[in-house]
């Protein structure tokens, strides 16, 4: 999995470790529970775990009209030292009031990187996997900071969207990709951006990633990675799986690499949106968004969030796949350099995978959350 803590938080010794749990929407009320047991199983590799009960989401809108308390975000930032996120439900209209809650905490918290590893498990273990990649998506800017309005014009209805992307986020996600790379075997580093149309803003931020290694008091200290670019396409993945690779198909040529060469990436850095489309779309190289984890990291806090979202269609089925919740909980103990128990997690996982015994029906199984999750806990 993702071997090495990226600008590790430095902590003095605890004698427990508090982490906050909000399971928020939908699946996330059975998988967070699930990364929770995992982390308990983990014994004496880590801090005794103490867990704080938050709630956050759509449904706590519903009942409360606030998405999220203020007391959730308190309690995050004086009482935890990490925290665990299932998923959000939130609507595709617009509804008066409602603000997405994860993209406020990553906000409010500072979080300011989104780590998605999409890596295959091989056949044999100690094996390189087929695909082995990381995106590094900035979690702040873009299309995201919801600044968006709508007008009655001569041409009816028109709605434009703010894009943000400043120098001071660019450059500290193009670092925090950097350290990344410069840990990993290959040490490749592929920045992903439109600016041959948006020369502004995706320049602004290709400009300052590329110019990470000049800054003062790096001396040299990446001089070992190597750097690339690719143009992204938002409609990338649906071509890359119905069209037949063209010359004329200009819009898509670029990231179908992704696709049909995926062992050319290694670490990509990316602003938020393209961030977000990439790694979700990647989970179709490795079976499932089932499978993908990250973190939402900050130089100060980390929380874990499976890359799935809330899956309306099979909640309280009891056939969610709680892996990426478990690998979440990995990468964000790993964050906190308890690097032996994220390697116990991981490897049972590994496990668990490899044998096909116990799967969810996502990756063609018949087993339950329950059972996978009883499956990874008696490896470790």
């Amino acid at each position: 999995m993702f071997r090495t803590p990226f600008r590790s938080l430095t902590t003095a010794a605890r004698q427990s470790l508090r982490i906050g749990l909000i399971p928020a929407d939908g699946i996330g009320k059975e998988v967070i529970p699930a990364a929770k047991a995992v982390i308990t199983a983990v014994g004496s590799d880590i801090p005794k775990p103490d867990f704080v009960d938050l709630v956050a989401g759509w449904e706590c809108f519903t009942r409360t009209g606030v998405a999220l308390p203020e007391e959730t975000v308190e309690a995050l930032q004086n009482e935890c030292d990490c925290a665990l996120f299932g998923s959000v439900s939130s609507p595709s209209r617009k509804v008066v009031g409602y603000s997405s809650p994860i993209v406020a905490l990553r906000k409010k918290l500072d979080l300011y990187a989104n780590i998605r590893p999409v890596i295959s498990v091989a056949p044999e273990a100690g094996q390189k996997p087929a695909v082995d990649l990381v995106v590094v998506r900035e979690n702040t800017e873009c299309l995201y900071v919801k600044e968006e309005t709508l007008i009655v014009g001569e041409n009816g209805k028109e709605a434009r969207a703010s894009r943000l992307i400043t120098e001071r986020a660019s450059r500290r996600i193009g670092q925090m990709a950097f350290e990344l790379a410069k840990s990993r075997p290959r040490k490749h580093l592929t920045i992903i951006h439109k600016s041959n149309v948006l020369s502004v803003t995706d320049g602004l931020f290709r400009e300052t990633v590329r110019a990470v290694p000049s800054l003062p008091g790096v001396d040299g200290k990446y001089s070992d990675v190597t750097i690339a670019e690719q143009l992204v396409d938002s409609a990338v993945y649906r071509y890359a799986s119905i069209l037949p690779l063209r010359a004329e198909s200009s819009l898509i040529i670029e990231l179908l690499r992704l696709f049909r060469e995926p062992e050319i990436f290694d670490v990509m850095v990316a602003p938020n949106l393209y961030g977000d489309i990439i790694s979700d779309a990647a989970a179709a190289l490795v079976g499932s968004l089932g499978l993908i984890p990250s973190v939402n990291a900050g130089d100060n806090f980390v929380m874990g969030e499976p890359v799935h979202g809330s899956a309306p269609d099979i909640e309280g089925k009891g056939i969610a796949n709680p892996i990426a919740s478990i690998r979440s909980a990995a990468l964000m103990l790993r964050r906190l350099d308890y690097t032996k128990a994220a390697d116990r997690i991981d490897k049972a996982v590994d496990q668990v995978i490899r044998e096909g015994r116990f799967l969810t029906p996502d990756l063609k199984g018949k087993s339950t959350t329950s059972e996978v999750l009883e499956a990874v806990l008696s490896k470790i």
